[in-house]
């Protein structure tokens, strides 16, 4: 095979990431045989096994796992290649991180923002931990993420975006929460590690020599919110969050002493890169002005 297709890449990693042919079609706005006729035709061209069947998915292969490192990198280049070559315009795919308080309750009048100046820009959001979405960065499977301080900032460039309030909430049976020796042998509730706000919670504790009971691991706000409501134990979440929940009824919400009570938010990319679209969403951020 002389070159790779980028069509044929772009058909092969939606199969890849919805794990069959129908789900890729639906996406791609094909026809299943397409999209098959495709897929054995880039496998034929590269002598490849690139799936396997497993329990009616499609799963990549060892070969084909290689293969989707260097489809993303090439699709990248692409768009912004055709991005520089539009006179700097903002254009096509910029994929984002974002943790899910900042998806919930910071973004979305941002990205609606975005998308009525730049409509020709499609954003896809990737949602994790700060410490797992700056590994993505990295690796560029991501261009961009809103992560939370404190974060690995080696390799990085960033801006501000946001500056979230941190509140510990506790069943509302429990008594106040007014110093960190109120929760020795605490159940703590949080996000898996990596999360800089459990990071915040847990620095606080230790500072204070208090060690908490034992740490239930849960992958959304709502989950936390609700064991917590239910008197499983404590967590710390911003306060943006308890608003668009409307959960601050149903808990106990203290605030936590300095400098624990204020977490920064950065938009970080790795160091040097730059991209018109990713240039566009920087100026669109509340701190964009100020800076």
């Amino acid at each position: 095979m002389r070159n790779l297709d980028l069509d044929a890449l772009q058909i092969f990693k939606a199969v890849a990431e919805r794990g069959g042919v129908a789900r890729a079609a639906a996406h791609l706005n094909r026809v299943q045989s397409n999209v098959s006729t495709r897929l054995r035709q880039l496998e034929a061209a590269l002598g490849a096994t690139l799936f396997q069947r497993q329990n009616r998915r499609l799963v990549l292969s060892a070969q084909g796992r290689l293969l989707l490192d260097y489809a993303d990198r090439l699709l990248q280049l692409s768009d912004e290649a055709q991005a520089a070559l539009r006179a700097g315009t903002p254009g096509g795919l910029l994929r984002v991180g974002t943790m899910e308080s900042t998806a919930a309750a910071r973004l979305p009048p941002i990205l609606a923002a975005y998308h009525q100046t730049w409509p020709q820009v499609r954003i896809e959001l990737v949602s994790g931990t700060s410490g797992a979405l700056v590994n993505q960065v990295h690796r560029g499977d991501i261009e961009a993420a809103f992560v939370a301080r404190p974060y690995a900032e080696d390799g990085l460039d960033a801006a501000p975006a946001f500056t979230e309030e941190l509140a510990l909430i506790s069943p509302l049976a429990r008594p106040p929460v007014e110093r960190a020796q109120d929760l020795r042998g605490a159940t703590l509730i949080a996000f898996s590690t990596g999360c800089s706000y459990r990071r915040i919670l847990e620095t606080w504790l230790a500072q204070e020599n208090v060690a908490p009971g034992s740490i239930m691991e849960f992958a959304s706000y709502h989950a936390i919110v609700a064991c917590v409501a239910a008197g499983t134990g404590v967590a710390i979440v911003p306060r943006s969050v308890l608003g668009v929940l409307q959960a601050e009824a149903s808990l106990r919400v203290c605030a936590l002493p300095q400098p624990f009570a204020q977490a920064p938010t950065m938009l970080v990319w790795r160091r040097g890169h730059q991209s018109p679209a990713l240039d566009a969403l920087r100026a669109g951020l509340p701190g964009a002005a100020a800076a």
